[in-house]
């Protein structure tokens, strides 16, 4: 059987570049050598790429052979498809997406459009809300309209405490939960700092429920997992750098009817929002039972703690298994 040449794309220049290398150490672990020949392809924090410490290009329209050695101009890399394992801006905003079909090369994961969707929380609240799927009350400011930034304001539209967070960020950067106008004012700038556009939602207490999703056009949904964390919410630090920081608790314990309401909106958000492949769903489930849908992430983190791979190993797809699909699927929609 002939193998499939994988570029395992990692890094990137967004603030998410140390969790894309975690997650590529672990695809590559699991990676199975016997059908797939893989290529980790960094992209430094400085926007260059490489593989083996030789700088590689892009070259549109080439396929395959899109990807070239920089001193040598008759060199390629051969692949049959690239898995970008990147997180944040550059990597599942759509960008890198767009440079992939320029290229002619299949992909992993949701197209151009699906990217950018879900990458910004404004735009994937919006669409969900049209569509009758229940997201916690919001407000969008962009950094030009700070005079409009009123706590007492805020506060009458989407009560106290409220999330504060960039619109385009991932992994909980930047996220604060805001209890003053003190502590609004003085994480303001920092905020804005992430990104031009900051979205304000109403806290929602109850459980974080998360789903993940597989498929293209035929969907299936994982046993529900649950975050329970040791922190007052789950913050960047929580998530990767303190292993006290969170319970990762899969199957998340919920009545059979629960998990069928989950899954289904899972698959119904999934559409609406144009994802493909794969994807994690992020709930909310208040103690009067009410769900709520946080967001979408279109590459989830594929760290030795990430809730993605742990439910579809809980579902019975092991590691390996779940790559070997997600390649194919790339391939899938490719054709």
């Amino acid at each position: 059987m002939t193998k499939i040449n994988v570029g395992l794309i990692c890094g990137g220049q967004s603030p998410e570049h140390d969790i894309s290398l975690f997650s590529v150490k672990n695809v590559e672990a699991a990676i199975n050598k016997e059908k797939f020949n893989y290529f980790t392809i960094q992209i430094s924090k400085d926007g260059i790429w490489s593989y083996n410490n030789e700088e590689l290009y892009l070259a549109p329209g080439a396929g395959k052979k899109c990807l070239r050695y920089k001193n040598h101009a008759d060199k390629y890399l051969e692949l049959d498809i690239v898995f970008p394992i990147l997180h944040g801006i550059n990597g599942e905003d759509g960008t890198i997406q767009g440079l992939f079909e320029l290229c002619g090369i299949p992909y992993v994961g949701s197209n151009v459009l699906g990217s950018a969707i879900n990458m910004d929380k404004d735009v994937t609240k919006r669409l969900l809300r049209d569509a009758g799927i229940p997201v916690a009350d919001f407000l969008v400011f962009y950094s030009h309209e700070t005079d409009k930034l009123n706590y007492q304001h805020i506060t009458s539209k989407i009560g106290s405490p409220f999330f504060m967070k960039p619109a385009n960020a991932g992994s909980s950067l930047g996220v604060h939960k805001i209890k003053t106008e003190e502590q609004f004012k003085s994480t303001l700038k920092e905020v804005f700092g992430y990104h031009e556009k900051v979205i304000l939602e109403a806290y929602i207490p109850g459980r974080e429920i998360e789903c993940a999703v597989l498929g293209n056009a035929d969907l299936s949904v994982a046993i529900p997992g649950e975050i329970i964390p040791h922190h007052e919410f789950y913050t960047y630090v929580a998530k990767y750098f303190d292993e006290n920081g969170a319970t990762v608790e899969v199957p998340a314990k919920l009545a059979p009817n629960s998990v069928t309401e989950f899954q289904e909106l899972s698959k119904r958000a999934f559409k609406i929002l144009c994802c493909d492949g794969f994807a994690r769903v992020d709930f909310f489930l208040t103690p009067q039972g009410k769900i709520f849908l946080n967001e979408i992430n279109t590459i989830p983190g594929f760290t030795n703690i990430s809730m993605y791979p742990k439910c579809w190993e809980a579902s019975g797809l092991s590691y390996s298994e779940l790559i070997e699909k997600l390649i194919h699927l790339g391939l899938e929609k490719h054709r």
